[in-house]
């Protein structure tokens, strides 16, 4: 996977198949499970990885005990790991540290910028 191959966050979640399969008709659209086009061994790592940030990561940990209660956990696991992957991408695109991309990802200025 490397920093060249994608431009775009969606890109990475499209590559390993963890995007909603899209189910559209005239004037209705209707989004499924997750298409599992990609690499099922990676999809299965980043899960179980995205357990594991979840334990040790207290930010991490909230968002995805948020998604539990709204979700099913099956389906809060794999946004987790969704989560994990974009997070993953962006170290390797920016040569950056993990702490500083949770840093940055929990900065007020990024939530501003990310609404506009």
């Amino acid at each position: 996977m490397g920093t060249s191959r994608f431009q775009r966050r969606k890109q990475v979640a499209s590559y390993l198949g963890m995007i909603l399969r899209e189910c559209s008709s005239v004037g209705r659209q209707q989004l499924g499970a997750i298409n599992k086009q990609g690499n099922r061994f990676m999809r299965t790592l980043l899960v179980e990885c995205a357990q594991s940030v979840t334990r040790l990561d207290p930010g991490f940990r909230k968002q995805y005990l948020h998604r539990c209660h709204r979700m099913a956990k099956g389906v809060a696991k794999v946004a987790a790991a969704r989560r994990l992957a974009v997070r993953l991408f962006w170290m390797l695109r920016t040569n950056t540290e993990y702490p500083e991309i949770v840093r940055i990802e929990s900065s007020p200025t990024l939530a501003v910028v990310s609404e506009s």
